[in-house]
């Protein structure tokens, strides 16, 4: 059934389904779910692959068969634009970053989880009376050592 493109759309939109109910599962259950595309242009990706292969220490970073995946620039993208439409939803939304620049992406992305934390309003677990006085023991016996 998968391999007519009928088959292959109903098998993409079962994973997002799957992916939405997952996630669903996750932040009912008081987790906090961040996902980030880091977007990279066709321009800056032509820069990087360039530096790879002229820079004779950044050559393991280098596997020919990026450029031939490259010709299918226009594909992955609307892949991505897919995905991300049925993947972003209230509860675990995409943060699409823009990283031609590696050091604005690396501070958006800081950024982007320095504020979700904060929503959080995170705590320290609140201790009872009688926690309380067992801690004034506890330092009273430390303190008499």
């Amino acid at each position: 059934e998968w391999q007519t493109k009928d088959g292959i759309e109903k098998l993409w939109e079962y994973r997002y389904d799957e992916i939405n109910t997952m996630e669903r599962l996750w932040t009912n259950n008081n987790m906090l779910v961040l996902k980030f595309f880091l977007h990279v242009s066709k321009d800056e990706q032509k820069k990087r692959f360039l530096e790879r292969i002229d820079d004779h220490e950044k050559h393991w970073k280098f596997n020919s068969g990026d450029i031939r995946e490259r010709g299918y620039w226009d594909e992955y993208m609307r892949a991505y634009e897919q995905m991300l439409c049925a993947t972003s939803t209230p509860h675990a939304p995409w943060y699409v970053i823009p990283a031609d620049k590696k050091w604005y992406a690396r501070a958006a992305v800081a950024d982007v989880i320095t504020k979700r934390i904060n929503e959080l309003k995170l705590e320290y677990p609140k201790i009872s009376a009688a926690e309380k006085a067992k801690l004034a023991e506890s330092r009273a016996t430390l303190m008499s050592e």
